[in-house]
């Protein structure tokens, strides 16, 4: 089983996330490749560089949005005194010393030391190109992409994580939310990429330590506001934190978005076996080594330390279908790992559903009331299972059809499956006008003989 634990004693940020993924072996060309997908309407670039905190050698990120992007007496591998994102749907008002009153969005996802304004509505100059961006709108663009079915459920959860926090700060609904430094390229780019790095690593379970979320205070337009800040503690419920950096935000929205999302324990004394270690670098010069330290890991004890996972069953006979493609919806969203429906005959001859839910046993609760308010269910069948999962290997292979992704599965060290990347087939026959049926063919022949 693959799992991750994140050492957070210098807090998390979106960049410094997928700094540690790019550290821990993420293969950055396939990163862009699969952001690609995205379909997004502004131009960036993702940057990295091999750096060092306190002589500890990790991996610095930069997501730089080419179409707002402007130099203003700094550089922007931001040695300007911040080190993470503020995606909150609100806008911010801050003191650089430059003028903000034209488009950017450079990287914010860095700690902050500078004066900024969190959870407010303000009336601003801004013109940025992503102020229409809100959940709704994000979500569409996420599900109508290329991308993965997991990669989209985990980077829609995600920002829903964010949207309800900003909802119930602003005592407003999901859908009257508009994010602003959310919606920029680089907490998307951020977002999607930790969905996108956690598929292409095969992580199944990921482990925390308690979060560093510094201390202090921010200035904003109505007074002083303690560290964390609203959004990032609305979040952040639930979650053990702590306090030992003073003077400075260390934890930002998207970074403990991401925990939220994906973490099912959190412990500062984990008993397991290291087997790969990666460093995700913030920006600051801190007392402290400023970055995140991911491991994969496996436990000593498996049976413990292994995170189980459960099939939930319920039959349905007294239910329209449209309303359970609707509960299938919700069920993803509350971390489903998948849901599927068979058709049953009850007894008396009468035609049902049964619909199954596959998920890690920390869902169950949310599961369980999606189940039973979406639904006519009123009891379910719960039981554990064990899952066997076989090597998988991505790699790109020449054919006279072009350059092709393909996924390989080993089995004891053999190859046992070869599949071509769906996406690849279609775009090949849209391209030749020949069937996908036959591009298919003629690229799997040429991939077996080529093996």
């Amino acid at each position: 089983m693959s799992i991750l634990y994140y050492e957070c004693f210098a807090g998390l940020s979106g960049d410094m996330n997928l700094g540690a993924m790019i550290d821990l072996g993420v293969d950055v060309n396939q990163l862009k490749r699969e952001l690609s997908k995205l379909g997004l309407d502004t131009a960036f670039e993702l940057r990295y560089k091999k750096d060092e905190k306190h002589g500890i050698y990790g991996t610095k990120v930069d997501v730089i949005d080419l179409e707002n992007h402007h130099d203003h007496g700094h550089t922007h591998d931001h040695n300007h005194d911040h080190a993470h994102d503020h995606d909150h749907g609100h806008d911010h008002t801050h003191d650089h010393g430059h003028d903000h009153t034209h488009d950017h969005a450079h990287n914010h996802d860095h700690d902050h030391a500078h004066d900024h304004t969190h959870d407010h509505d303000h009336d601003h100059d801004h013109d940025h190109a992503h102020d229409h961006r809100n959940f709704a709108s994000i979500k569409a663009m996420i599900m109508a992409s290329a991308l993965s079915d997991r990669v989209k459920r985990d980077s829609v959860g995600m920002f829903l994580i964010i949207a309800e926090a900003e909802a119930k700060i602003h005592h407003k609904t999901i859908d009257e939310v508009h994010f602003h430094e959310v919606g920029a390229i680089d907490s998307i780019v951020d977002i999607v990429g930790a969905a996108i790095c956690m598929e292409i690593l095969e992580i199944e379970s990921v482990m925390a330590s308690s979060l560093e979320v510094g201390s202090g205070f921010v200035k904003c337009a109505h007074g002083l506001m303690p560290i964390p800040a609203p959004a990032t503690a609305e979040i952040l419920k639930g979650i053990p934190i702590k306090s030992r950096v003073s003077g400075f935000e260390m934890t930002t929205p998207t970074g403990a978005a991401i925990l939220k999302h994906y973490a099912s324990q959190y412990t500062d004394h984990p008993e397991h076996v290291i087997e790969q270690v990666g460093y995700g670098l913030g920006t600051r010069n801190l007392e402290i080594p400023n970055l995140v330290r991911v491991m994969r890991v496996k436990g000593l004890s498996p049976e413990k330390d292994k995170p189980k996972q459960w099939i939930l069953e319920t039959n349905i006979d007294d239910m329209s279908s449209e309303l359970l493609v609707y509960a299938e919806e919700q069920l993803f969203k509350a971390g489903a790992l998948d849901v599927y429906k068979t058709p049953i005959i009850m007894k008396k001859g009468r035609p049902a559903i049964k619909l199954t839910i596959l998920a890690w046993e920390n869902t169950i609760k949310a599961l369980q009331k999606v189940v039973f308010s979406e639904t006519t269910s009123i009891g379910m069948r719960m039981y554990p299972v064990e899952k066997v999962k076989i090597q998988r290997v991505f790699k790109e292979v020449a054919t006279s059809l072009g350059v092709v992704p393909v996924k390989l599965a080993y089995f004891d060290g053999e190859c046992v499956n070869t599949k071509v990347e769906y996406e690849a087939l279609k775009k090949i026959a849209e391209e030749t006008g020949a069937s996908i049926k036959v591009v298919k063919q003629r690229i799997e022949r040429e991939i077996e003989n080529h093996a």
